[in-house]
């Protein structure tokens, strides 16, 4: 069981009081909402650029602005939701060194939903790679964007968020967000044995909405 006194310590925990995120879609805009309304500031980014961002941010509020790629990922700690196909694009020519890189993305392929050749890896491991230094968590990934867009206080208890990684440090920074955020974390352990158990398609964790009660 986890006191109210330990969601206060991690939230005091927290290093960093602006997240950016890479991919503007409906998990982006969903979590970039719950960051807003913890409140904590909000870098949005796309492929299109900051213009084609300029209703989302005005709906968010004042603590949200869009900015380039670049801008978002010169946060502490950077949010991705692209698509699969786009995802080694969006993160090349970026410094990662140090960054917690959350790792929202599934590695399907469509259409069909296939899951893309990934070479015998995971796709965090994948991202390991596109992003050289990053601290890279596997989270977020597993709830649907109308699932993650609802207030995590359900049924008396928290809305579970599953997380993975191999760096200590950053797993917990990303464990005091989610609490910040009012979401429960189950811990999977590393990239290798987590990232298969979230990812999809062929894990046996996405799309479960599962609640952890006080």
């Amino acid at each position: 069981m986890v006191s109210f006194s330990t969601i206060h310590l991690r939230k005091q925990a927290m290093k960093t009081e602006t997240v950016g995120i890479i991919g503007a879609g409906a998990i982006g805009q969903a979590f970039a909402r719950q960051l807003v309304n913890s409140g904590l500031n909000v870098i949005l980014s796309n492929s299109r650029g900051p213009d084609s961002l300029a209703e989302v941010v005005n709906a968010l509020g004042d603590r949200a602005r869009a900015g380039t790629v670049q801008q978002a990922a010169e946060a502490g700690i950077v949010f991705v939701s692209t698509n699969w196909s786009s995802t080694e694009a969006a993160l090349s020519g970026l410094s990662w060194s140090g960054r917690i890189l959350i790792d929202a993305t599934n590695p399907v392929i469509l259409p069909g939903f296939t899951l893309a050749e990934l070479g015998g890896k995971n796709s965090s491991q994948v991202m390991t790679q596109w992003a050289p230094g990053a601290r890279v968590v596997k989270a977020f990934n597993t709830l649907l964007a109308s699932v993650l867009a609802q207030d995590p206080a359900q049924a008396g208890g928290r809305r579970v968020v599953f997380i993975s990684g191999d760096d200590a440090g950053a797993k917990s920074e990303v464990e005091a967000l989610a609490a910040r955020m009012g979401f429960a974390t189950i811990d999977l352990g590393s990239l290798e044995t987590g990232g298969h158990l979230q990812q999809f398609p062929g894990g046996p964790l996405p799309a479960l909405n599962l609640v952890k009660l006080a």
